[in-house]
């Protein structure tokens, strides 16, 4: 019995699969010359009837990016810092990302600026605003990458999503309290 305690309480902690009452959805991202960025996102299945869920609603996040096939990087909520770029807006009940428009003048910005060289030495970020949708890969904005900024960016519901460690954040860790 004890056992079975811990482990509903680290597993949450450990990453994995999203927790029992999280809803997942997965998502492929296609832009220019042959970028591509795929990941997933989950949330507490009670926010699937608001209309937005927010950077700060996620459990878990995770996206990768390649060029022709060939990794060029991805970025991890678990990689979050103070001085991150953060802000993703999901639409659950149309199931996509919210897209350059009069309601969002940059609704995704993933460790990724408006000018795109904020990604860091050897990052990877993503960002929908005015001009594109395009990523930034070690510090760099990627024009090639770019496609219309209103270009639609569905996601798929799968909760059996399988994400890596650093995609979730659990709750934070209480030391054991020694006694005398």
């Amino acid at each position: 019995m004890r056992s079975g305690i811990w482990a509903m309480i680290l597993l949450p902690l450990l990453g994995g699969a999203a927790g029992a009452e999280d809803v997942a959805f997965r998502f492929t991202w296609e832009g220019g010359n042959g970028y591509e960025m795929t990941g997933a996102l989950s949330f507490d299945s009670a926010l699937l009837e608001r209309g937005e869920v927010r950077e700060g609603d996620l459990t878990c996040f995770v996206a990768e990016g390649t060029q022709g096939g060939a990794s060029v990087g991805r970025w991890a909520l678990g990689m979050r810092t103070e001085d991150t770029t953060w802000h993703m807006t999901f639409l659950p009940q149309q199931s996509e990302f919210a897209v350059f428009g009069p309601r969002y003048p940059m609704p995704q910005a993933w460790n990724m600026d408006g000018f795109g060289t904020d990604c860091g030495a050897g990052g990877f970020g993503f960002n929908i605003g005015n001009a594109a949708q395009d990523l930034c890969i070690d510090g760099a904005l990627v024009v090639p990458s770019q496609v219309p900024p209103d270009q639609p960016f569905p996601a798929v519901r799968d909760d059996d999503v399988a994400f890596p460690p650093d995609a979730c954040i659990g709750p934070m860790l209480m030391s054991r309290l020694e006694g005398p």
